[in-house]
């Protein structure tokens, strides 16, 4: 972002500086220096056009890469709490398993006694 905004400002500058030109005499030879004059300042201003939208598109494409990665972490992280829970619940259910052996398997061993 910085760097549009220092590429119009630098636009603001530069279309400041050929205002501020003298005016050309008007005499009928120096109409051809103000032609090529006028084709170089089109062709700078389209240049800086050009860099204006490729800077935008670069920083477009670094916010959507941004944002792909944010939702990559945000789903790498609902994907671990979902595996989390599932894990503990199935802890869970083995270690109620093991009780309910332990408990049928104390109640077997005590009346044969």
């Amino acid at each position: 972002m910085k760097k549009v905004i220092a590429t119009l400002i630098a636009g603001l500058f530069a279309s400041a500086a050929f205002a501020q030109a003298p005016a050309a005499p008007a005499a009928p030879a120096a109409s051809v220096p103000a032609k090529v004059e006028a084709a170089h300042t089109k062709a700078v201003v389209k240049a800086d056009a050009k860099e204006a939208q490729a800077v935008v598109k670069a920083d477009a494409k670094e916010a959507k890469a941004v944002v792909a990665a944010k939702t990559e972490v945000a789903s790498a992280k609902a994907e671990a709490a979902t595996t989390k829970t599932k894990a503990h619940h199935k802890a869970t259910k083995t270690k109620a398993k093991a009780d309910e052996k332990l408990a049928s398997a104390a109640a077997e061993a005590a009346p044969a006694k």
